[in-house]
């Protein structure tokens, strides 16, 4: 009874995610990554809603969240579930483990009514470097068993799995550095190939991210505007083909690996790609705005890249919304990824149908607040020379990254940066009254102590819920008692 319990709940939450999708043309060849490492995640209804407000039909995510799962049942729209790395070796080991958890995490969504689950992420970046292994020898045996078992139940056929993978996988050699010259990476160049061929022989994709940013955080000397689409750069000759940006240039680098292993014509989804707001010198809304901008008017055109021109880029965005808790030893750029703020609201004007118009994302609905109260420095504190040390205290368990160098409360003095920080740590705590003490140094405060360019944040409330569309339609209400007629033949 406790499945069938947790099986209604889904056709519940189709229920209420009936609704009429907006129109929006060229969204509906975008994807977005719905990552959750937030202290306080916004609500999975909301974050349905707001994808479909901006009719924004495909979504990754790096798990199977009930919650998540339940709030997208009904939804239309199209997901890419996940394993995460530290489940690979069960899964690579046992491949029971891997028909249970394709029963538990795919089967029981899919039905009239449910997840429309198209794909299986293996994993995320498990070959990159800095893993120094640890991923290599099972990332495969575990592909090679959830695919077998999404084939034995017998939707393999429409559910594939894949394995996105950091563009570190393959490169031109430092002699001949041009796209042409891609091949997959020596230490790892045969089992790349068994991959790919396996890939092939289930009709799945390759699933690369790509991120331009990183080319301009990792090296100083990477030329600025060559990160963006709008032709600033000196190109790169390729044999006669000229590159203007780095993307088209990774692609291509990537298509030339898989030509070099016979798979030329291999599918490729770009399953993540995206410039951060905050961070880091290069981690800007104005940047964002600029890359985005010339990144959806070509995916909008189908331009593709000279290697595949004229062809259309199965692309997911990262992301929809910024993690407070995400882990910032990539650089502290890794908790502003979002075209949305924490709490939903965009950033930057973003025209998703790819027509270039200055026109917001549409935001959040719903979203409550806790109260309008700040934690900020006591200006009576006599004694600071405990601050430093509750200062780190504070952004040990909050996000303190704005205030790095670079970043948008860079430059503040003392006072500024202590009250920063109390206040990020009373946020995540609820505004609770002990949260703002810190050994006599914080007080609350009614009064706003953002400046011009730093915000310091009022959280919202976990749980918060958003008041969907109401009503409806018949043809969706027939899909609904067709699937509670399928949970009980199931269950």
């Amino acid at each position: 009874m406790a499945r069938l319990a947790a099986a209604l709940l889904v056709v519940v939450a189709a229920l209420a995610a009936a609704a009429c999708w907006p129109a929006v043309p060229g969204a509906e060849a975008l994807g977005m990554n719905w990552g959750t490492q937030a202290s306080h995640p916004l609500p999975p209804k909301a974050v349905v809603q707001v994808l479909r407000d901006n009719g924004i039909k495909k979504v990754k995510l790096f798990d199977t969240d009930s919650a998540a799962m339940s709030a997208l049942a009904g939804s239309g729209v199209e997901v890419m579930v996940a394993i995460p790395n530290i489940m690979l070796a069960d899964l690579a080991d046992d491949a029971r483990k891997a028909k249970d958890w394709v029963k538990r995490n795919v089967k029981r969504y899919d039905f009239d009514g449910g997840v429309t689950i198209k794909y299986v992420a293996v994993g995320n970046e498990p070959f990159l470097e800095s893993y120094n292994g640890t991923f290599i020898n099972i990332t495969f045996p575990a592909l090679q068993n959830i695919q077998n078992a999404l084939n034995d139940a017998g939707i393999g056929d429409r559910i594939k799995a894949t394995v996105p993978l950091n563009a570190d996988v393959y490169n031109s050699p430092a002699n001949h550095p041009v796209p042409s010259a891609g091949r997959f990476r020596t230490d790892i160049a045969g089992l790349m190939t068994d991959i790919v061929k396996f890939l092939a022989k289930n009709n799945a994709p390759f699933t690369v991210n790509i991120y331009p940013f990183l080319s301009l955080y990792l090296n100083d000397n990477f030329p600025l505007d060559y990160a963006f689409f709008d032709g600033g750069a000196t190109p790169v000759n390729d044999n006669g083909v000229l590159y203007t940006n780095v993307f088209d240039a990774n692609f291509d680098t990537l298509v030339a690996a898989l030509k070099a292993v016979g798979n030329g014509d291999m599918p490729v989804i770009v399953g993540e790609v995206g410039w951060p707001t905050d961070g880091d010198k290069h981690a800007k809304s104005t940047y964002a705005e600029r890359f985005y901008a010339g990144l959806l008017k070509r995916l909008a055109a189908n331009t593709g890249t000279p290697a595949r021109p004229g062809q259309y880029i199965e692309v997911y965005l990262f992301g929809l919304v910024d993690e407070d808790m995400k882990s910032v030893a990539p650089g502290n750029f890794e908790r502003h990824w979002g075209i949305l703020r924490y709490d939903g609201q965009p950033k930057f004007a973003m025209d998703l149908t790819g027509q270039g118009r200055n026109t917001m994302p549409v935001p959040a609905k719903g979203i409550k607040y806790l109260s309008k109260a700040w934690c900020a420095l006591n200006p009576n504190a006599k004694d600071l020379s405990k601050l430093g040390a509750n200062i780190d205290y504070a952004c040990t368990f909050a996000d303190c990254t704005p205030l790095g160098y670079g970043s948008t409360c860079n430059g503040m003095d003392t006072a500024g940066n202590a009250s920063y920080a109390f206040n990020a740590y009373y946020q995540v705590q609820n505004q609770k009254d002990e949260a703002c003490d810190f050994q006599g140094l914080a007080l609350p405060t009614e009064t706003n102590p953002s400046t011009a360019a730093c915000n310091f944040t009022i959280q919202i409330q976990s749980g918060a819920a958003v008041h969907g569309r109401s009503g409806v339609g018949t043809a969706t209400a027939a899909a609904t008692v067709l699937a509670l007629l399928q949970l009980f033949a199931l269950w």
